[in-house]
């Protein structure tokens, strides 16, 4: 343990200012430091502090990832994704473990506490060689706590002045944030039958270590100490995200009253939320929701990644695939008729990132390198011209073989019109029809006779079994088909590789593929030239789509 960590241990003593100043001279004469610091022994309460080598120490830095909500334009309801890096001095920096008890009166909910604590533990181990401060804070518990140096520690923190007082709960503001976006009123036990209320626990999760420089609280001190020692930067995680972690004391809302600035660890959190409730969605789903709410409304969030291990912490029982939906064009409103089809049929049981167009650059789409963490990207794209950097991110999906689903004017989306010169730095992709999407888009039927209202579309009798095409429709809609008001498109040969699954024909022109599928090296690629706002009314055309993201997004 180093010099601070002694005056710390001294303070928790209350002694007065010069017979600390004597202790420490003392300390330094006789070469006693080390034994009023030792360890605790090996079967102690608190975890060994961390004996590395300072030259094998972290850096002192932490380079962070932050993902915020921005909307796309005022009063939308549509909002980019955004990711921006930080870099905070960790000696600057409080990692708050918010409530992450040994028991639960929710048997699902303690279950997860104990499957997510490990992951949890090694991102407060890389925390804490990098130099910051973690602050233990198990609610109710302090009792089990009292005689440890760690939570005499957070006792000793001088009071402060607030700018708002630091309430024992604070909660929603609706001057602020709109409703949490999911129904937690029975107490949110996800459990059946769900388990009776109490409050069994006692102290903070073992598997958690607290270190000799740590801090234990639940209440206002824990800003008391962060003000002492110059930290301005919070790092918050632990349960539950619509309860604790946004109103305790020492968590979210509260530190950003105090103008603090804030992260939370999306992978390093839970709800308590029972998925039976509005809006019924898997339990997973509504975590993710309520992290979306407080991106938007509160902080940005970060991955554990960033500090611990190659890949983010998921519960095991959290199979959900991932769809990223690109939407980045001006002529069928799919940033609206495509968010609405995510949120009500893909959302229920997976991961959702919805991806749109700058409405001020029709060649930028903020927060595409969302698509990195995708099993499966929906685009729905006209005539972008990306920075190179952004076309990369769907490049590199379907060089890693995911799954791809592209509708309508996907097949130009990343083409120029006519002679329009590409810019240095910028990119296009006029193969992705052909080497993708496995079409031959060449224009549409109907411009000039009047063909766009009389679009017929049928199945192909040998696909009729194909899983994509299941509850889409009837033997009658076999025969006699369903009107579509899109303009045809022309996009016969199709790739060798593609299968096609419905034939459309406008008036008495030659009929044309407007849905197949297609094999792009180890992707899985579904297109339909469908699209137009209309055909969302359609619920034949909704489970076409629906059935496609997800056979897209299967395991191959």
């Amino acid at each position: 343990m180093n010099y601070r960590n002694f005056v710390d241990a001294c303070r928790c003593l209350v002694l007065p200012r010069h017979v600390l100043g004597r202790a420490l001279k003392f300390a330094a004469a006789v070469g006693v430091l080390a034994v009023l610091l030792a360890p605790p022994a090996k079967n102690s309460l608190l975890a060994q502090p961390d004996e590395t080598p300072a030259a094998k120490r972290d850096d002192g830095h932490l380079r962070l990832h932050a993902r915020t909500r921005v909307e796309t334009a005022k009063g939308s309801g549509r909002f980019h994704t955004i990711e921006k890096q930080l870099d905070w001095r960790a000696n600057e920096t409080a990692v708050v473990v918010c409530d992450m008890w040994d028991d639960h009166w929710c048997r699902g909910a303690a279950a997860r506490v104990a499957e997510m604590a490990p992951h949890m533990n090694e991102f407060l181990m890389a925390a804490r060689r990098r130099g910051a401060l973690i602050i233990h804070c198990p609610s109710e518990c302090m009792e089990f706590y009292k005689d440890t140096p760690q939570r005499r520690r957070a006792m000793a923190a001088a009071k402060v002045e607030t700018s708002r007082p630091l309430e024992r709960w604070c909660g929603l503001d609706k001057d602020r944030e709109a409703a949490l976006p999911i129904d937690d009123a029975d107490g949110g036990c996800d459990c059946d039958p769900q388990c009776k209320h109490g409050a069994p626990w006692k102290r903070q999760i073992a598997t958690l270590e607290i270190a000799a420089e740590d801090a234990i609280t639940d209440n206002a001190e824990a800003y008391y100490l962060m003000r002492e020692r110059g930290i301005k930067n919070v790092v918050v995680l632990g349960v539950h995200a619509n309860m604790c972690v946004l109103g305790r004391p020492f968590s979210i809302r509260q530190m950003v009253y105090q103008g603090q600035n804030v992260v939370l660890v999306r992978d390093l959190t839970d709800t308590m939320y029972n998925s039976r409730s509005k809006p019924i969605v898997s339990h997973f789903t509504g975590t993710d929701l309520v992290v979306e709410h407080i991106e938007r409304h509160w902080c940005p969030t970060i991955l554990s990644t960033d500090l611990a291990g190659d890949k983010e912490f998921r519960f095991a029982e959290d199979k959900r695939p991932t769809v990223a939906v690109l939407m980045a064009e001006d002529e069928y409103e799919t940033e609206r008729t495509l968010t609405d089809f995510a949120r009500e049929h893909l959302a229920k049981d997976m991961r959702t990132s919805l991806i749109y167009g700058n409405e001020k650059d029709r060649d930028d789409v903020p927060g595409i390198e969302a698509i990195r963490h995708a099993d499966v990207l929906l685009v729905s794209a006209r005539r972008r011209v990306l920075p190179t950097e952004q076309l990369k991110a769907v490049r590199d999906h379907v060089a890693a073989g995911k799954g791809v689903v592209g509708i309508r004017t996907a097949s130009h989306g990343f083409s120029v019109l006519g002679s329009r010169k590409v810019e240095s730095g910028r990119d296009v992709w006029p193969e992705f029809d052909h080497d993708v999407l496995g079409g031959n888009y060449t224009g549409h039927y109907g411009q000039d006779d009047k063909a766009k209202d009389q679009t017929v579309v049928r199945i192909v009798p040998a696909a009729a079994d194909h899983p994509i095409l299941h509850g889409v429709g009837t033997k009658e809609f076999a025969a006699a088909g369903f009107g579509s008001p899109s303009w045809l498109y022309k996009v016969s040969p199709l790739a060798a590789t593609a299968t096609p699954l419905l034939m459309g024909r406008a008036g008495d022109n030659a009929a044309e593929p407007v849905a197949w599928t297609n094999r792009a090296g180890k992707c899985r690629v579904f297109y339909t030239s469908l699209g137009h706002k209309d055909d969302f009314k359609n619920p034949a055309f909704v489970r076409l789509l629906e059935n496609g993201v997800r056979w897209a997004a299967a395991k191959q």
